[in-house]
């Protein structure tokens, strides 16, 4: 009883003209009012964890085995990458110091000394890029097919921030060899956080000052020095790739709960 009465206080705080709108359905529908009801989340845990041993979607297309004519595996080669990339990045931080007197010196060991350094290095490298690439390919060919549609809202929008974060996770990579092509390279880049509306002290419609803005944060400093590297490494191992991690396991549960992946138009 008392589980039903916090519920309707829940409710009765969004109008409900609003929770009718085919937006606020799709983004808040299971969230707040779903399976993920804030008041009872160890039954919300429960159910998800339910579902997620059910290996097939509980409603699949009649075209669903023909997905690979039409996807060609890209969200699948994605994951993939990912995988290879976290597997090959836990290669590369044992014998990578963050600091700015040795990081180059760490990347030269791994090329000559090493054991498989220079392979594993390079595996890390072009996985990467393969990433990035693939990833762009999956929400190409989930524009043209129309698979952000309804009830697929919700999902576009996370794999918009998964596209996101996997170029930030190539960004922040691109500083970590310390060379003089990371070095400028990375200037150039937290120079654009300066001038970037909003959020940088020196674009338009600026709201934060010099020395508080992304670009000052990135950087940890006024210039690309240790703060900057250690910021960037942290981002690199451990904040991004987590996010993106926990980000396609929610994916992957929209996409089970939407009856499989959306065939063509």
């Amino acid at each position: 009883m008392e589980n039903k009465e916090e519920d309707k206080k829940v409710d009765d705080i969004i109008p409900d003209v609003v929770k009718e709108t085919q937006a606020w359905k799709a983004v808040f529908g299971d969230l707040i009012f779903g399976e993920f009801r804030p008041l009872s989340p160890f039954n919300s845990l429960m159910r998800g964890i339910a579902k997620l041993m059910q290996l097939t979607p509980y409603n699949m297309s009649v075209g669903g085995k023909r997905i690979i004519l039409y996807t060609f595996c890209l969200g699948g080669l994605s994951v993939f990458f990912f995988s290879l990339l976290a597997c090959t990045g836990a290669f590369l931080m044992i014998y990578y110091n963050p600091d700015v007197n040795a990081a180059y010196a760490n990347i030269e060991d791994m090329r000559y000394i090493v054991p498989f350094g220079v392979l594993i290095r390079n595996m890390h490298r072009w996985t990467a890029h393969l990433m990035v690439l693939f990833v762009a390919l999956h929400m190409l060919r989930v524009y043209l097919t129309a698979a952000y549609k309804p009830p697929r809202e919700l999902n576009w929008v996370v794999g918009v921030i998964l596209l996101v974060m996997t170029m930030l996770a190539s960004f922040t990579g691109y500083l970590l060899p310390w060379d003089q092509l990371a070095y400028w390279g990375v200037t150039i880049g937290t120079s654009m956080g300066a001038n970037a509306p909003v959020l940088g002290a020196k674009g338009p419609f600026a709201i934060l000052p010099p020395g508080g803005d992304v670009n000052s944060v990135l950087l940890g400093g006024t210039s690309v020095g240790q703060p900057t590297l250690l910021r960037f490494y942290l981002l690199h191992a451990i904040a991004i790739p987590l996010g993106i991690a926990g980000l396609m396991g929610f994916h992957f549960w929209r996409i089970r709960r939407a009856g499989g992946v959306s065939g063509p138009l």
